[in-house]
């Protein structure tokens, strides 16, 4: 990669990506996020919100405050983490709710685990923002970082004693309002209603790997709790490669609670985003025979992915294949374009292999000229297998906010060193 290649990556998350947030999400009157926003930036006030989106804000905004040291995208972060605390705190059971109405009654007041794990993702992210960049002798602000963190060990404690299935490793998909069983497990209309998923549990492992990193920097004496936060984490890595994983390097969608696989869906998205995400908690771990253990695996999962999902043709991955082969969905979706960039730029990290580089510069390319909207600003959710625009799907909202491409250009700028 040029240095043309990392300062239009730069160019995108600090001229695109972090001004359009900043500008069209916050609803100040109603003091949250808009849970829906049109192609033509215009916000919808009146539907629920998610913690999902609160807390992908909450993470982006923190996280770019660490990375470039620059204290004035805490802004956008302390509005994330007062509407968290404010909002969607369950402060009779604990935990958060799924989503809540512009006034913050709960809407769906389940215990969604995808979502708590998101929620704990931001805090933890925003603990250490807060810990870095605050002045040291502002003991408030010392005392936020530290309530932070511990609200986000709270939800871990929480997923610990009723998520987590100690007979067949793993978590659920999720629990009623005061953390009983629940029949209602599904995460969204486009999934299955069933007891376990990939996707709950992938993102289970990213907010430990996240909350295992940050612990240190908010208490100077974390090592116990970091040890219970290394060794869910390292149980869910091999939980991930032994069940999750299927023999044709894809990850499984939909399960029941022994981990019988319920659907043939592959989704490319999904495995682009796994590949790289194991090896950054196994990494972040600094377990060598983990690490060891699943090389040859995550490079695997990359390289199926980009035989299989990508399209060699226009340079952009597809999103998802179900019955056998037979219906294959085409449609190039934002998250999947940004979870290419991400997994293919650390296969090429771990192996030199120039196939993987390629693919990264060839997909940006893919995402500058049609993803990006030049007009309204952002990408767009989605575009046909044509490149043109689907209009019917949101530019924002509970599921598209800053959180994959942003995570995508910091993880590059990261990795490169270039800022």
């Amino acid at each position: 990669m040029d240095a043309k290649f990392y300062e239009s990556v730069k160019n995108e998350l600090f001229n695109n990506i972090l001004p359009y947030w900043d500008k069209y999400a916050r609803d100040f009157q109603n003091k949250g996020f808009f849970g829906s926003i049109d192609n033509g930036n215009k916000q919808d006030s009146k539907c629920q919100r998610s913690i999902v989106m609160t807390s992908r804000f909450l993470w982006t905004y923190s996280a770019v405050a660490r990375m470039t040291k620059d204290a004035k995208y805490l802004e956008m972060a302390d509005f994330a983490y007062d509407v968290i605390i404010n909002k969607y705190f369950d402060k009779d059971n604990d935990g958060v709710f799924w989503s809540v109405m512009p006034d913050g009654t709960p809407k769906v007041d389940k215990k969604q685990i995808y979502g708590e794990a998101f929620c704990c993702y931001g805090l933890s992210e925003y603990a250490a923002a807060v810990k870095e960049l605050a002045p040291s002798k502002m003991s408030g602000e010392e005392a936020l970082s530290e309530a932070a963190m511990n609200h986000a060990l709270d939800i871990f404690n929480l997923l610990e004693k009723y998520a987590y299935d100690p007979e067949f490793g793993g978590y659920v998909e999720a629990r009623a309002r005061d953390w009983s069983k629940t029949d209602d497990m599904i995460l969204s209309p486009k999934d299955m209603n069933c007891p376990k998923s990939m996707n709950t549990n992938l993102h289970v492992m990213e907010a430990y790997t996240n909350l295992y990193r940050t612990l240190p920097v908010v208490f100077a004496d974390a090592k116990s709790i970091r040890a219970e936060v290394g060794e869910s984490l390292s149980e869910l890595v091999r939980i991930t490669v032994d069940k999750i994983l299927q023999p044709n390097a894809h990850l499984g969608m939909f399960f029941d609670m022994k981990w019988t696989l319920l659907m043939d869906e592959v989704s490319y998205g999904h495995d682009i985003e796994a590949s790289w995400l194991l090896w950054e908690a196994a990494c972040e771990l600094g377990d060598e025979e983990l690490k060891s253990e699943i090389r040859d695996t995550v490079i695997r999962v990359a390289k199926v992915a980009l035989d299989e999902g990508f399209d060699k043709e226009n340079a952009c991955l597809e999103n998802f294949l179900r019955n056998g082969g037979k219906d294959r969905d085409r449609t190039r979706v934002w998250w999947n374009q940004a979870e290419a960039m991400n997994g293919f730029y650390n296969a090429w990290e771990m192996t030199g292999d120039k196939e993987y580089e390629e693919a990264c510069e060839r997909e940006w390319n893919w995402i500058l000229n049609h993803q990006v909207d030049k007009e309204h600003g952002e990408w767009w959710n989605a575009l046909d297998v044509n490149g043109n625009p689907i209009l019917k799907e949101d530019k924002g909202g509970n599921w598209k906010t800053s959180y994959h491409n942003g995570r995508t250009c910091m993880e590059l700028l990261r990795r490169s060193h270039t800022i």
